[in-house]
């Protein structure tokens, strides 16, 4: 078994909506079925006998290795923890090569699960080692440093729970919630709308406190102080007990509690200076709390206990430690509810204060403390307490919280408890931190979790906003490209700042930041991220999704033009006009509940999509009478056809009516493929809901001019002879652009046609025999990229089309684009008609208009 190519699908994909690795494996002979392996399945199941069950027969196939390899990277996975269990294999045209799909919630711990696996297959075939348990933990540990921590996690689970889609930027925790115009962002639990000058300040501690008795919340007297000695001095000003911490710190890095003598200063001010500027204030006693605070309210609070053990009169302190350090809840860092009690200088200084070592075994029900701060990222615990807050209390910490300017707060209080105002038993505010951990309130140690992720959502997103913008996605065989330019103008005309990616590149509310063929989820992901983008339009060509899936969750409006005859087959495993169709129809499964999907009637494989649709459907086609569109109009649902010269939206009794005179990129609705174009666009902006007036103005300026729409049918006066660029390669573009000619007068037509290569032969023979129906003179010209071929082979293959050829009677071979044109142009007479069909679509359409400029 041989792996020989592996993907990551990222988004929705032609298997499944999950996030998944795609790989193609290639077996050998008795590896297409294991039954004929002697003893495989035993030496498997005998290394990893939590592998499943392993079916004999798979869709009427035998079970071969890459079955097996697919199982084991989900059942390695799901033993490592991660929430996966979407899993396939699919035979493909070659025999003994399969697909195998499998889902990943990391992309990196999906990789490494398929090498695992793929380890594992070997080791059972060979009957050699294989530590099962070795490679679960390397899962496990890997998906630990990957996955987001409890606090942005939880954060991220609540905006899916609200349909909120985010993107994580960063391998740390910035995270984009929503799309475009509409986004938010946060870093850890930290919103965007948080200055940084907020968070200047609450890293400042002694300023901190300055505010904070400023807005009269309760605060421990201290100062800075710039030496041991001098810190000495500051606790004789303040009076013992003193607390020795870093000016700038968080996560009780360097903190020291209750300091009764110079000797445990001068160790603490040390411990300090590590981190900074050193301030020394009051010990307030009683309990350590922390209260969480998000927008103007109080939502959860919780009591911090230092890391301690208890004493059962038989084990050691160090003992004791590996036993607490033992629950599955605690961890290295922050990945998990609680972190390990490590015992280390501090925790040993701390045992030495109480007459102990890590050797020493303490009493049985003797309570041993290994630090004086309560932090839960140094091993302490956390007992929820949010249902017995004072409201004088919560008042305190939400004062403390607005007087720094921070939208999420965590207010630290030290108090007998929280149940009476801070006043009344001289607690205080000790601290103000930014971007406060979360877990302590999410997974406490002792009683509920509260919803903290929900209501740092809430202060983002209102009630009902889901941070979506309107997205529409375009695919399809032919008129991608020109359909979502369109549409894009019509939302553009609505006053809306669009975001476009087709095959010339990415548009920016109009303006271009990208060139080249950007109909790839990289691109839809780049302008969802634009903060000046109000709405999206997609073209999804078919390479983007097979090699990486979609680039968002879900769309709005999926308009799908044409299937056909289909373009690239042969390629990537999709071989048939039905293969293609599944892949297209990917948009259709993913349009929202309240969508819609806009598919051409005319078109079966088209209009079968219609059943995967999760929304609404709009069909068009310019037949009102065809079957499907009768149907779908006789159940009062929405239609868009042509009616006579004029193109009809309808729904139930319903009708908006639009002259075709008044689109001129339909000129007078004579280019039938345009009018499909229309439709398709009409019927997405109305999806959108845009209004009426805005569509009929938007159809009516919109040009279909080599600037506007390049390479896309654009029509040039060269010297009183027509001329039309434009970028069909497949046969039923060239049949539509056929049809399109024959609605133009012209004393003689010519073409200029190369090929491409990566094309079957008979996909580029059909082309040619195609136009040599409807063309006096025909130039063929080699492409500037052969795709894989020989030297000469597309042209012979284009020659081969026009055997036989009903109108062609003069066929030339040039080689090179612009050698083709310029041998074209100078043929033309007046009255005269050329169809060139542009390769290097910008430059060559720059060459013509630089020749029809010179006349």
């Amino acid at each position: 078994m041989k792996v020989t190519r592996i993907r990551a699908l990222r988004g929705p994909n032609l298997w499944s909506r999950h996030t998944a690795i795609e790989a193609v494996v290639a077996c050998e002979g008795d590896e297409n079925a294991i039954s004929k392996l002697a003893g495989f399945e035993a030496r498997l199941r005998a290394r990893f006998p939590t592998i499943g069950e392993l079916h004999p027969m798979v869709l009427g196939q035998p079970l071969a290795l890459a079955h097996v390899l697919e199982n084991a990277a989900v059942a390695l996975q799901a033993q490592a923890g991660c929430a996966v269990n979407f899993g396939h294999t699919a035979p493909t045209v070659e025999d003994g090569v399969y697909q195998v799909v499998f889902q990943y919630s990391e992309e990196a711990v999906g990789r490494r699960a398929i090498e695992l696996a793929e380890a594992l297959i070997a080791a059972a075939q060979a009957d050699t080692p294989f530590d099962a348990t070795a490679a679960i933990t390397d899962l496990r540990d890997l998906d630990e440093s990957e996955r987001l921590g409890p606090s942005t996690g939880s954060i991220v689970d609540a905006a899916v729970a609200r349909g909120i889609p985010y993107r994580r930027l960063t391998s740390g925790s910035l995270v984009q919630f929503g799309w475009g115009s509409k986004q938010r962002r946060i870093q850890a639990a930290e919103v965007d709308s948080t200055s940084g000058v907020a968070e200047s300040i609450a890293q400042d501690k002694e300023l901190t406190k300055q505010l904070l008795n400023a807005a009269g919340v309760p605060v421990p007297l201290g100062r800075p102080v710039t030496s041991a000695e001098d810190g000495w001095v500051a606790a004789g000003e303040i009076g013992l007990p003193v607390v020795v911490k870093p000016q700038d710190g968080n996560q009780g890095k360097g903190v020291t509690v209750n300091i009764t003598t110079k000797e445990q200063l001068t160790s603490a001010y040390d411990s300090a200076a590590v981190y900074g500027e050193v301030m020394v204030e009051k010990f307030l006693p009683g309990f350590d709390f922390r209260l969480l605070v998000v927008g103007d309210r109080l939502v959860a609070a919780a009591r911090r206990d230092p890391p301690q053990v208890i004493g059962d009169g038989q084990l050691t302190v160090r003992q004791l430690v590996d036993t607490v350090n033992l629950d599955p809840r605690r961890g290295e860092g922050h990945a998990t509810s609680l972190t390990k009690i490590r015992l280390d200088d501090i925790a040993i200084g701390r045992l030495e204060s109480q007459g102990l070592t890590p050797e020493s075994v303490p009493e049985r029900g003797q309570r041993v403390v290994l630090r004086n701060n309560a932090n839960l990222s140094t091993g302490g615990t956390a007992t929820d307490v949010t249902d017995t807050v004072h409201p004088e209390v919560a008042a305190r910490a939400v004062d403390a919280a607005q007087m720094v300017g921070l939208h999420i707060c965590g207010v630290d209080m030290v108090c007998e408890n929280v149940l009476r105002p801070l006043e009344e038993q001289h607690g205080g505010v000790v601290e103000v931190n930014a971007a406060p951990g979360l877990r302590m309130h999410i997974s406490p140690s002792f009683g509920r979790g509260r919803a903290v992720g929900e209501a740092v959502v809430d202060t983002m997103f209102a009630h009902g906003d889901d941070g979506r913008i309107p997205v529409v996605a375009v695919t399809g065989t032919n008129g991608k490209t020109t359909t979502a330019r369109l549409i894009n103008h019509l939302l553009a005309s609505s006053g809306l700042r669009t975001g476009m990616t087709n095959t010339d590149g990415v548009y920016v509310d109009g303006r271009q930041t990208d060139s080249g063929d950007c109909s790839g989820p990289k691109s839809a992901r780049n302008v969802l991220m634009h903060p000046d983008v109000d709405a999206a339009v997609f073209e999804v060509a078919r390479g983007g999704v097979l090699r990486e899936g979609l680039g968002f969750d879900r769309c709005q409006v999926a308009v799908v033009t044409n299937i056909g005859s289909g373009d690239h087959l042969g390629l990537n495993y999709i071989t048939t006009v039905e293969d293609l169709a599944v892949l297209k129809r990917v948009i259709v499964r993913n349009v929202a509940a309240d969508g819609y999907a806009v598919l051409n009637a005319a078109d079966v494989n088209v209009a079968a999509m219609a059943a995967g649709c999760p929304g609404h459907v709009i069909f068009f086609t310019a037949d009102r009478m065809h079957p499907v569109m009768a149907t779908h109009r006789a159940q009062g649902k929405r239609t868009v056809y042509v009616d006579q010269d004029t193109l009809v939206a309808a729904e139930g009794s319903w009708r908006e009516r639009i002259p075709l005179r008044d689109v001129p990129i339909t000129r007078n609705g004579t280019i039938g493929f345009q009018v499909d174009n229309v439709m398709a666009s009409v019927a997405a902006a109305w999806a959108v809901g845009l209004d009426w007036d805005t569509i009929r103005s938007g159809l009516a300026s919109f040009m279909n001019d080599a600037a506007g729409v390049p390479g896309r049918f654009n029509v040039m006066d060269y010297r009183g002879a027509t001329v039309i660029a434009d970028y069909g390669h497949n046969t039923d573009a060239m049949r539509a652009l056929v049809s399109a000619v024959d609605t133009m007068p012209a004393n003689k037509r010519s073409v200029v046609i190369s090929g491409a290569g990566d094309r079957r032969d008979s996909d580029i023979r059909d082309q040619t025999a195609i136009l040599g129906e409807a063309f006096d003179d025909v130039i063929l010209y080699q492409d500037a990229a052969q795709r894989g071929r020989a030297d000469g082979e597309v042209m012979a293959l284009l020659r081969q089309g026009l055997q036989g050829a009903g109108r062609t009677r003069q066929i030339d071979e040039i080689r090179g684009e612009f050698v083709a044109i310029d041998a074209a142009l100078a043929r033309l007479q007046p009255g005269d008609l050329s169809l060139i069909l542009v390769d290097q679509v910008e430059e060559a359409l720059a060459h013509l208009a630089q020749r029809i400029a010179a006349g």
